[in-house]
């Protein structure tokens, strides 16, 4: 899978210092006053449910920005699956750093890991189908480089980042551009030249219009199995055809085999549940 890049890394490092302020403030009282600050041991995360691991080296990153003297051995990679009971990794040195740096780093990791684990659900569901799982941006304010990952680590691909990286014109849009063909008609010099224009329909009267008017995707929202073949079949190619809207997992399969090039959902990042993951320490 595509690894995170440097400037990713800086937008991490970012959410991480943010974090371990929002719950560290103006100290941990529990550990300051337990401990004497002195005491080293070793701590394992453990996998309580089965999951996807996604995010692990981030989960890596919070020990370290909270003290860069604890070592943290990684034992599973992204994208692998983890078995319950299983140890995904183990974190040793001063255990004051390490309990205080526990919640945020278990956080991050523990959705992420949620995220990855339903994405795998829907990639499953198009096995033997040309469709591809997309993200949305449906996902924590602050938190979308890390969503958006983990939706690659479970084998999903990543929609627009943005509203700065892809034209989607929505029902929203287009009613207020006074209709699709004129909405698309104003995009010439007012876009980059390379972006990709995509246009959201609800009917096949809109598909008709949004292929006479040059776009380039056409997403299908909320429409049934058989009006989203019988618009595959209308398209014959002109455009690539994304699915969106109902999108479950029990339906994914049956979406997929409609012959689409996309499906996106929302909800394999606006209601993944969390990895049920432990951090133990062992002294």
């Amino acid at each position: 899978m595509e690894m995170i890049g440097a400037s990713q890394w800086a937008r991490i490092r970012q959410i991480i210092r943010s974090a371990l302020d929002e719950d560290i403030g103006s100290g941990d009282v529990t550990t300051d006053a337990v401990l004497t600050g002195g005491e080293k041991g070793l701590a394992r995360a453990v996998v309580k449910a089965e999951t996807v691991v996604a995010g692990i080296e981030v989960f890596r990153e919070v020990f370290l920005i909270r003290d860069p003297s604890v070592e943290v051995v990684l034992l599973k990679k992204d994208g692998e699956a983890a078995r319950a009971g299983e140890i995904v990794a183990e974190v040793s040195g001063k255990l004051a750093s390490i309990l205080t740096a526990e919640r945020v780093a278990l956080n991050l990791f523990q959705r992420m890991c949620g995220i990855a684990a339903l994405t795998r659900r829907y990639v499953e569901g198009t096995k033997g189908t040309k469709a591809k799982i997309l993200d949305t941006r449906k996902t924590v304010p602050g938190l979308r480089v890390l969503d958006k990952y983990a939706v690659r680590a479970g084998g999903g691909f990543n929609h627009r980042v943005g509203l700065y990286d892809g034209v989607l014109i929505k029902d929203n849009h287009i009613s207020a551009a006074g209709g699709i063909t004129k909405a698309v008609a104003r995009i010439p010099g007012r876009a980059p030249m390379m972006v990709r224009v995509e246009v959201e329909v609800r009917n096949l009267d809109e598909v008709r219009e949004a292929l006479l008017s040059g776009a380039h995707v056409i997403m299908l929202d909320n429409m049934s199995t058989e009006d989203m073949r019988r618009a595959v079949d209308l398209i014959a190619g002109r455009a690539l055809v994304e699915a969106s809207g109902n999108v479950t997992v029990d339906r994914v399969k049956e979406i997929a085999g409609t012959g689409v090039d996309f499906i996106s959902t929302g909800a394999i990042t606006h209601s993944a549940a969390a990895a049920d993951i432990s951090l133990k320490v062992r002294t």
